[in-house]
Formats: structure tokens, C-alpha cells, sequence
């Protein structure tokens, strides 16, 4: 059976033109696949490589190089939080934040709240330094979190 539905398959397809060759394409449909699934399973790897004429073996080498990929062992939540620790986010509180949002989730960076919703990290910049300390949103970034903020933030979050 297959892991990778139609639409998915599609997806990593229209990429294919975009780029140089097939294997350019790794990347975004590692990301096509993580973002659906929430994690990127060892048949979805195999059925990449299909898709793109590669060997598992060289999807899996992309996949492993990047931290943010999770395999099916370890997959993300709902929304994935990053806290960035970059210096000027350091320097305004990163560390407290991060340590604020890991307490109230009872996870370590990395892991997953209890219910399945929110997949605590850290980054080391989300280029969002003129509003430290940062955090980014699976793909959108906040400004200007305090630890003062985390309880309204992780309330929005878990709706």
C-alpha cells in the first residue's frame, strides 16, 4: 500500500520542472511529504525515490542531513514551535522562553506536547532579529514573545 497519496505524489512532480535534474527535487519533497504527514515514513522515502529515480539510500542521506526532518518514530504535532536562541534573541530572554514553553508542555526541546498538538524546538536563527526573542510558527514568525506571553501562545495553539 501506498503512503504517498495522488495529490502528494503530484505535488513533488510539478517540482521536477523547476529544477536541474530529478535529484534537486529530494528536498522539496522531503518537505511536500513532512508537512502532510508529519513526518517523513520509511515508505515514503522508498516512494521518492521512485518518483525521482534515485536509490532510498539517497533520499534517506538527504533526509538524515537536515535536523528538521522526523521519521515515523518520532513524528511532530500538530504545530511544530521553534524558539530561536540566536544572539540577539539570546540576549533578550531565548533561553528563558524556551525553558518557559518546555516547563508549562512538561517536553524537552524536541518533544512532543502530551496530546499530540505542539512539537517544541530550538533554532539557531529565524532571521527575525529586530523582534527577539523570536519564535516561528511552523512556517511563520512571531516577535517580541516573552515569557509573560507563553500561556496565551500555547492556549492559542492547542485550538
Amino acid at each position: 500500500m501506498s503512503v504517498l497519496s495522488e495529490e502528494l505524489r503530484q505535488k513533488i512532480l510539478a517540482y521536477v520542472p523547476r529544477y536541474p535534474n530529478k535529484q534537486a527535487v529530494t528536498l522539496p519533497a522531503l518537505h511536500i511529504v513532512q508537512d502532510a504527514l508529519r513526518c517523513v515514513p520509511l515508505e515514503a522515502i522508498r516512494e521518492i525515490a521512485d518518483l525521482l529515480d534515485l536509490s532510498p539510500a539517497e533520499v534517506h542521506d538527504t533526509m538524515s542531513f537536515y535536523g528538521f526532518f522526523r521519521d515515523e518514530k518520532q513524528p511532530l504535532g500538530k504545530t511544530r514551535l521553534w524558539v530561536c536562541r540566536s544572539l540577539a534573541c539570546g540576549l533578550r530572554g531565548a533561553e528563558e522562553l524556551l525553558d518557559t514553553v518546555c516547563k508549562k508542555l512538561n517536553v524537552q526541546p524536541g518533544g512532543t506536547s502530551a496530546d499530540g498538538k505542539i512539537t517544541v524546538e530550538f533554532a539557531e536563527c529565524i532571521g527575525a532579529c529586530e523582534g527577539a526573542p523570536a519564535v516561528l510558527i511552523d512556517d511563520e514568525a512571531r516577535m517580541n514573545v516573552t515569557p509573560d506571553k507563553v500561556d496565551a501562545l500555547l492556549d492559542e495553539l492547542r485550538q
